[in-house]
């Protein structure tokens, strides 16, 4: 299966930002809220609801995402998605492009991914930001359903902003030795990470069971939190965030 969907918003009039193109087609549909429930401060807000099974082995699932100069967005998943072996083998391979343009705002809040025993699953993260951009990407990762030993998963992750790189990360899931390494995943069932550019930076890393709070070097930072289950992985990100300068703010964008 081949599937790709397209959003972009842009500033409208009297600071509202509104959605001026959606396109999406099963297992991926955008569902925007209504204008009469929109958020106080003018932000757009599109839940992703997966319409099918996916991603399948063999399927390839794109998602393209373009926020004007000065628009808001929250875009939010509904549910968890399952990564499932294909009937006749094969990878499955799923991309996010966002791109925000100058003094615009995007939180990315999709629901956690499970990569289920046989699955063999590529995901690819792009965030290009513009001057003066913000941007909040949330990722959760739980390895293998209950009682079950994960598949394979490789994902990376891209961060620029204005021209200048300020993450380049992959991760190898799959490997049971290295899953176990204290210096990888210690053993842990659940990875959750949250990937900031807002505002102040953290002065230091800090961190605490299983959490940290990591300032990158050339801005924006990382919280990353391991847990044996999806509650305790989120309940612990969501402490190392509030170590976070601008804290306060993130925890509205939350909703």
């Amino acid at each position: 299966m081949r599937a790709s969907a397209l959003l972009t918003v842009e500033l409208g009039a009297g600071g509202r930002s509104v959605v001026r193109e959606l396109r999406s087609e099963a297992p991926m549909t955008l569902v925007p809220r209504r204008a009469v429930t929109a958020s106080a401060d003018g932000t757009a807000v599109v839940h992703l609801v997966g319409s099918a099974a996916t991603p399948v082995g063999g399927d390839q699932v794109d998602l393209r995402v373009r926020v004007g100069p000065g628009a808001r967005l929250l875009l939010r998943g509904t549910a968890a998605t399952v990564a499932l072996p294909g009937q006749h083998g094969g990878t499955s391979r799923s991309t996010v492009h966002i791109e925000v343009g100058a003094d615009g705002v995007v939180d990315y809040l999709p629901e956690a991914t499970v990569i289920s025993a046989r699955a063999d699953h590529q995901a690819e993260m792009r965030i290009e930001l513009g001057d003066g951009a913000r941007a909040r990407c949330r990722e959760t990762l739980v390895l293998g359903r209950y009682g079950e030993r994960p598949g394979r998963l490789t994902t990376t992750t891209h961060l620029v902003r204005s021209g200048t790189p300020l993450l380049r990360q992959r991760l190898d899931i799959g490997a049971d030795r290295l899953g176990a390494s204290t210096g990888y995943l210690a053993g842990a069932r659940v990875l959750a990470t949250e990937t900031v550019v807002w505002g102040d930076d953290p002065a230091e890393p800090v961190s605490g069971e299983w959490w940290s709070l990591v300032p990158l070097a050339a801005g924006g930072s990382m919280a990353t939190a391991l847990g044996e289950n999806a509650v305790t992985a989120e309940r612990r990100l969501a402490e190392a965030m509030g170590h976070h300068p601008e804290a306060k703010e993130l925890g509205v964008h939350s909703w």
